[in-house]
């Protein structure tokens, strides 16, 4: 079964962390992404552009609105994702807690319908 891995962290902190600790943190990344990649189940990921750079739109009264930015102010914001394929919850999580993101933000794991 896929499963959606969303990440939500804090963005702004990036850019006080000093370049060891961004090296550091990329590094942590890159190898959960190859630790997926070596079990097998990892399908897709990717990291997001800051939200800062989102368009939002949706429907109000038959109009549709274009809004620069996220659609919810909040601490946290959609930074990136992985799509994996496992054989249940259970297995998803365990992969969602051994993501870097749950050090410093949250990981939201979502199940993907089945087309």
């Amino acid at each position: 079964m896929q499963y959606l891995l969303a990440l939500y962290v804090d963005e702004s902190r990036w850019g006080g962390m000093t370049t060891e600790q961004q090296q550091q943190g990329s590094a942590a990344y890159t190898a959960y992404t190859e630790a997926l990649r070596s079990a097998g189940v990892l399908i897709n990921s990717n990291r997001l552009r800051p939200s800062a750079t989102a368009t939002t739109l949706r429907s109000t009264n038959g109009k549709t609105q274009v809004l620069d930015g996220p659609f919810a102010e909040s601490k946290e914001q959609l930074a990136g994702y992985y799509l994996i394929d496992v054989p249940d919850l259970d297995a998803a999580m365990l992969w969602a807690g051994r993501c870097p993101a749950v050090q410093h933000g949250v990981v939201e794991v979502r199940a993907v319908w089945a087309t």
